[in-house]
Formats: C-alpha cells, sequence, structure tokens
C-alpha cells in the first residue's frame, strides 16, 4: 500500500450560517467517513491538533483557520494507487461545504 495526502481547501463563509446542531451532525459524519476508511485498513489522523502563535508564545487548541480561503485540515491514508485513494475521497463530508480535496502521493524515503 501506498501513503496519499488529502489536503482540504475551501472558505470559512461555508460554515459560519450552521447551526451548533449542524455542525455537530456534519462533524459525526466525519467520524463516520473515517471510521470507515479506517476499517478498510486504512489509517487516518484524528481532528486533534494545537496552533502555535504569536512567535511560539501562544498555543491554543487547534486546528483553526482564519481567511477567505484556507487548507481546511488534512489526512493520510492507505491505498494501493491513485484510483484507489480517489475513490475513498469521494463520500468524504467536506464536500458537503463545497470544499475541494487535493490528492498527493506521499514520497518513500
Amino acid at each position: 500500500m501506498k501513503k496519499y495526502l488529502y489536503v482540504f481547501r475551501g472558505t470559512d463563509e461555508n460554515y459560519e450560517n450552521q447551526s451548533p446542531e449542524e455542525m455537530q451532525a456534519h462533524f459525526q459524519r466525519w467520524g463516520e467517513w473515517m471510521e470507515k476508511v479506517s476499517a478498510e485498513g486504512h489509517a487516518l489522523n484524528d481532528f486533534a491538533g494545537r496552533v502555535v502563535s504569536e512567535n511560539g508564545t501562544v498555543v491554543t487548541d487547534g486546528p483553526f483557520a482564519e481567511g477567505k480561503e484556507l487548507v481546511g485540515g488534512y489526512v493520510v491514508v492507505s491505498a494501493k494507487d491513485f484510483d484507489h485513494a480517489v475513490e475513498l475521497s469521494k463520500d468524504c463530508p467536506i464536500f458537503e461545504f463545497n470544499y475541494t480535496t487535493e490528492i498527493r502521493e506521499v514520497m518513500e524515503e
């Protein structure tokens, strides 16, 4: 199996009008998608993270981003080939907010 990086790109405006209930449901779908992909033997990272700012003096829970266009996150999956990596991405909840998913093969050392 090869490793592939999914980079999710979009805008904040796609999330701004969501109610807390809608956001909770969206993140539940993320969890379900990640479980599905993991169950097929493909390890993904989780949503835990930290944001370091102010020259390293401020550390907050994250990842969070601001701006018009942003990287909304990323995951690394194992797949047989590019076609398989594309197929695994197709039911990702990120598409509910019109984000795009860039898929890149991770180079082996």
